[in-house]
C-alpha cells in the first residue's frame, strides 16, 4: 500500500510518499480501507517534533480517517467487513491506504455522512467535545465564545454548543469565514481582525460577559480573554503556538478559570461517551463536518503547510 513516511523529524518535505506492506490484524484489531484521511495541526507539530520528541522514527503520520473495514482479527464482535466507519487514533498513523486500529479506535459512520466529512470528525470534533462538556462543564442557557469559528475545531465547537442549547458567539477573520460560521448555527459572528471587535460583546451579552471561552489561539488572545467572562467564567485552552502575559488580577474578581485540554488525556469512558454523543449527531443532522479542500495524499506537504495557514476555512482532507 501507499503511505506517507517521516524518517526525520523537520518541515513538511520531510514527509515522502513510500510503498509498505498491507497491514494484518491481531487479536480484537480491524483494518479499514481508507477513502479520506484527516490533516490536523497537531500532526504538523508532531511531524516538526515539538510535541512527540520521543515518538520512533520512521511513522506513518495521521489520527483521523474514514473508509470501509477490510479486514477483522480474532476477538473483534462490532466491527465487520464491509462496515463503512471512521477512524479516531490507530495503531499505524493514517496517511496511508490502509490502516491498523484497535476494534473501539473505530466508530459507525452513518449513511449520508460522506467518508471526507468522516475524516474530519475524530480530533477536531473530540477536542471541542472535551473542551466544552468535559473540561468547562456547559450547560444550556450559558455563552459561550468560540476564538478562531472558521476552523476544523471551531466549526465543531460551534455545532456541539448549539446543539446542546448553548447561546453561541464566534469569531472568523473575514466575511466569507464568518458567513460560514452563520451557517453552522452561530448566533453572533464578530470580524477578529476589525478593531475593538471585543467590545461589542460587552452589548451582546448586556454587560454580563460570557461564561465559557473556547481559545484556538492562547498566545494571541489569552490575556485579552480574561476580562470578558462572566462570573464563575472558564476559558479553555485549545491551541496555542508560544507564550503569553496575562494580569492573573483579571481572573480573581470572577473567580475565572484557565483549563487545559488534550485529547491524549481522555479516558477510555470519556472517548466511548463523545463518540457516543457523535454518532447521534451526524445520524440526526445537528453534526455536520465541513470540508473545504481535498488533496491527494501525495500532496501532505501542501496540506501541511496549508492547515497552517489562518484564511483556512473547514477541513482539509488527503485521499489516498
Amino acid at each position: 500500500m501507499k503511505a506517507i513516511r517521516v524518517n526525520t523529524f523537520g518541515p513538511p518535505e520531510v514527509m515522502q510518499l513510500a510503498e509498505l506492506p498491507d497491514p494484518t490484524p491481531a487479536e480484537n484489531q480491524v483494518v479499514v480501507m481508507l477513502h479520506a484521511i484527516g490533516v490536523n495541526p497537531v500532526d504538523t507539530y508532531i511531524r516538526s517534533g515539538q510535541y512527540r520528541p520521543d515518538l520512533k522514527l520512521p511513522y506513518t503520520p495521521g489520527l483521523d480517517g474514514a473508509g470501509i473495514v477490510s479486514a477483522v482479527g480474532p476477538g473483534v464482535h462490532h466491527r465487520q467487513v464491509g462496515q463503512r466507519v471512521y477512524t479516531s487514533w490507530s495503531l499505524s498513523g493514517t496517511y496511508a491506504g490502509q490502516v491498523l486500529c484497535k476494534e473501539f479506535q473505530t466508530h459507525p459512520l452513518p449513511e449520508g455522512v460522506t467518508f471526507a466529512q468522516g475524516a474530519a470528525i475524530g480530533v477536531p470534533y473530540g477536542a471541542a467535545f472535551r473542551a466544552l462538556f468535559q473540561r468547562a462543564g456547559a450547560m444550556a442557557g450559558e455563552t459561550v465564545l468560540v476564538h478562531g469559528a472558521s476552523g476544523g475545531a471551531g466549526i465543531a465547537a460551534v455545532q456541539l454548543a448549539r446543539s446542546a442549547g448553548l447561546r453561541v458567539i464566534g469569531t472568523a477573520g473575514s466575511e466569507e469565514g464568518k458567513a460560514l460560521v452563520t451557517a453552522q448555527g452561530a448566533h453572533h459572528v464578530l470580524n477578529h481582525r476589525s478593531a475593538g471587535y471585543l467590545e461589542q460583546l460587552r452589548e451582546l451579552t448586556c454587560g454580563r460577559g460570557v461564561d465559557i471561552i473556547l481559545e484556538m489561539l492562547a498566545n494571541v488572545n489569552l490575556g485579552n480573554d480574561l476580562p470578558l467572562l462572566a462570573k464563575g467564567g472558564r476559558v479553555v485552552v485549545i491551541g496555542s503556538r508560544g507564550r503569553v502575559e496575562i494580569d492573573p488580577r483579571d481572573a480573581m474578581g470572577t473567580e475565572a478559570a484557565i483549563l487545559g485540554m488534550t485529547l491524549y488525556n481522555a479516558t477510555e469512558a470519556e472517548l466511548a461517551s463523545m463518540h457516543a454523543a457523535f454518532g447521534a449527531g451526524l445520524e440526526n443532522g445537528t453534526l455536520r463536518p465541513v470540508v473545504s479542500r481535498q488533496l491527494p495524499l501525495a500532496e501532505a506537504a501542501t496540506a501541511h503547510h496549508a492547515v497552517m495557514e489562518a484564511s483556512t476555512l473547514g477541513k482539509i482532507v488527503l485521499i489516498p
